[in-house]
């Protein structure tokens, strides 16, 4: 994949991680009341990542030749990371 598909698919990965943060957000008022703290914790989490994931995209386009990977590389784990995030709100309904 080149350098374009790559950040092409990373807006389109950022797009939908925002969407289900978006998503999320909305629901939080239907978490139970012993659980809505974590819930909120979790959602916090998630939208303080938000914020590192979208420096990390921002890198992408910045990055010279030899930094091309390690940045594509810290992106990927970065959106990655996401997986977990939803999995443990998930958990918590």
């Amino acid at each position: 994949m080149n350098r374009e598909e790559f950040k092409a698919n990373a807006k389109k990965s950022i797009d939908n991680i925002f969407a289900k943060i978006d998503e999320l957000d909305a629901k939080k008022d239907k978490a139970k009341a012993g659980t809505r703290g974590k819930y909120e914790e979790h959602l916090a989490a998630l939208k303080a990542q938000r914020e590192d994931l979208m420096a990390k995209y921002n890198n992408l386009s910045e990055a010279s030749g030899e930094k091309w990977e390690e940045t594509k590389d810290a992106f990927s784990a970065a959106a990655e990371s996401f997986k977990t995030g939803f999995d443990k709100i998930k958990s918590i309904f």
